[in-house]
């Protein structure tokens, strides 16, 4: 399936009055090779819309190697709950070892965090979305006014597409507060990451995380040492590049 950038924008525009469950049915109905991208945080009521559409539908995580045990225990929470295969993407171990071995396990504390999300994030990801046509994702546009205020529900992913290949992306989340996720975890009795309980809202790797204070935002507890800005590691960089080209 292929879209022309006319098409991708009628859809989107026509997707902005539409439920998340519609979005994502679009998705796994006309894309074959599609994916859920889901990070152990709130988007886990993705995991829940589209396993109830697709039982078999997949779903994907990236374990980075420094998330907080919560999270690992919760990611085995929803493979169990939902009875899914999930596939859980990890970095290249030998680009891993010669990094740790030249920088240590906290150089981003002293030279900022994209080196290491790089290759403990973005490469993995890179190799798993050049096996995919399009890809589902859990970006709202409350999650970051700087960066995430125009995130379509649509989208060409032009930022991690194939040479001469076109890759989707859904947002079916978009126009979502963290208020309607909330309400849909109760109402059908989602799973979530325990960490939400203690004041984690955005929940990343266990070194570069923290919980936020009453009426922080939530970005405020990721990558808290560096000065303010686009709080983003790189999975969605096409926010920032919207921003600043």
């Amino acid at each position: 399936m292929t879209y022309t950038q006319e098409e991708v924008s009628e859809l989107n525009n026509g997707f902005a009055s539409e439920q998340p469950k519609s979005i994502i049915r679009h998705g796994l109905e006309n894309f074959e090779n599609i994916a859920v991208s889901f990070s152990g945080a709130e988007d886990v009521v993705l995991v829940d819309m589209a396993v109830k559409i697709n039982p078999d539908a997949h779903i994907f995580c990236l374990d980075t190697g420094r998330l907080h045990p919560e999270t690992y225990e919760f990611l085995e929470d929803v493979r169990k709950h939902y009875n899914i295969k999930l596939d859980i993407i990890s970095p290249n171990a030998e680009v891993l070892d010669s990094f740790v071995k030249d920088k240590g396990l906290f150089s981003f504390y002293e030279d900022g965090h994209q080196e290491c999300c790089g290759i403990r994030k973005i490469a993995p990801l890179k190799r798993k979305l050049s096996t995919l046509d399009a890809w589902i994702t859990g970006q709202r546009k409350d999650q970051s006014p700087g960066t995430r205020s125009d995130i379509p529900v649509f989208q060409h992913d032009t930022s991690f597409a194939k040479d001469g290949i076109e890759l989707y992306k859904y947002n079916p989340l978009a126009n979502w507060s963290s208020e309607d996720v909330w309400n849909y975890i109760k109402m059908f009795d989602v799973p979530y990451n325990k960490l939400h309980e203690r004041g984690f809202i955005s929940i990343g790797c266990q070194p570069c995380t923290r919980a936020v204070l009453p009426n922080q935002h939530e970005r405020e507890g990721r990558w808290w040492w560096e000065n303010e800005g686009h709080k983003e590691c790189g999975l969605h960089s096409s926010n920032i590049i919207s921003k600043e080209g």
